[in-house]
């Protein structure tokens, strides 16, 4: 009873220290890590592109400064999420997703040098026990994000994900890193993330066609983040994200401003 008792206030003590922690977020650093919606934001050759018109900018009648736009987009395109029920029936749509599962701690596998030499590279499970010998393993409830270096080539379609052409037949043409589904089944039922972003289009490499790695995560719920920025200004681990979407009833995706904490050392 005296060992429960012990174990009890240690897990109090550690709750409290870490809450104080995490609550106070004035000393660290805030790292954008979400492309801007423009004319030259990155979509699927086959999605509605964004487009913003201006509805008044100026001086009114009544002397006042005023200005406001109408803007309209696909739900995949530039930073943002994919909700599950975009490759699995009954799964979570963007409305859906728990608060939870969108803000959590941060680790960061990257395999830029890999992706330069082959842009259809994939995220392997050797590259993430790798990584594990180097920083420990995988936190269950981590947020995984995957740096492949495909964020400085924005917004520069033809490096960033093979061609700048647009319809069906660009589809084909696409080239850009991904998730292995080798990988995608370990980080589900052997570290147990709770969500999965990267610097590229699509959680599936260029080349897919069929999305597996897609259908894998989404089957377990597993919201995946693409289109991320600047994932290279964070450390390997040791930060917060927070990824809240547009909350689109019934949505399969929706626009994600993603940023990261980063404590000071």
């Amino acid at each position: 009873m005296k060992k429960l008792f012990l174990f009890l206030s240690f897990i109090s003590v550690v709750n409290i220290s870490f809450l104080s922690a995490a609550n106070d977020f004035s000393d660290g650093q805030w790292i954008d890590l979400t492309h801007e919606f423009s004319e030259e934001t990155i979509y699927w050759p086959t999605a509605e592109q964004f487009k913003k018109t201006t509805v008044f900018s100026g001086f009114t009648n009544a002397g006042f400064y005023y200005t406001a736009h109408n803007f309209s987009t696909s739900e995949h395109g530039g930073t943002h999420v994919d909700a599950p029920i975009h490759f699995a029936e009954n799964r979570n749509t963007v409305d859906e997703i728990p608060v939870e599962q969108l803000i959590g701690s941060g680790v960061v596998i990257q395999i830029s040098e890999k992706a330069k030499v082959n842009r259809n590279y994939q995220l392997s499970v050797k590259d993430i026990l790798e990584w594990e010998k180097k920083h420990g393993v995988i936190a269950r409830n981590s947020i995984l994000l995957i740096d492949t270096g495909s964020s400085k080539l924005w917004p520069n379609k033809q490096a960033y994900m093979g061609t700048d052409e647009r319809g069906q037949a660009a589809v084909q043409k696409l080239k850009f890193p991904g998730i292995h589904p080798d990988a995608a089944k370990f980080l589900i039922t052997k570290r147990q993330i709770k969500a999965v972003g990267l610097d590229t289009p699509s959680i599936d490499f260029g080349g897919s066609r069929l999305f597996e790695t897609h259908q894998i995560l989404f089957e377990n719920n597993i919201p995946g983040f693409e289109n991320v920025a600047n994932i290279d200004k964070l450390p390997i681990k040791d930060f917060i994200i927070f990824a809240l979407p547009m909350k689109i009833k019934g949505g399969s995706g929706a626009p994600l401003r993603i940023v990261a904490f980063v404590p000071a050392e």
